[in-house]
């Protein structure tokens, strides 16, 4: 992860990787645009606007507590 975010071809790829997704929230940084105030999984909520079905499943999944 750098400066900018993970790219977004590679979120789905970032999303499956708890030390990835736990760096973000430590860091209170988001995976995409490096923003602050993330949710559990990473992201922050305009990031979360733009994502597809498959991302927001993901996104759902660590909402609830289970993880990718």
């Amino acid at each position: 992860m750098n400066s900018e975010g993970v790219p977004r071809g590679d979120l789905l790829w970032a999303l499956g990787r708890v030390e990835m997704v736990d760096k973000a929230r430590n860091r209170d940084r988001c995976l995409l645009c490096s923003n602050g105030r993330v949710n559990e999984a990473g992201l922050c909520e305009p990031c979360v606007a733009i994502l597809n079905d498959a991302e927001l499943k993901i996104v759902e999944r660590w909402r609830a507590g289970v993880g990718p």
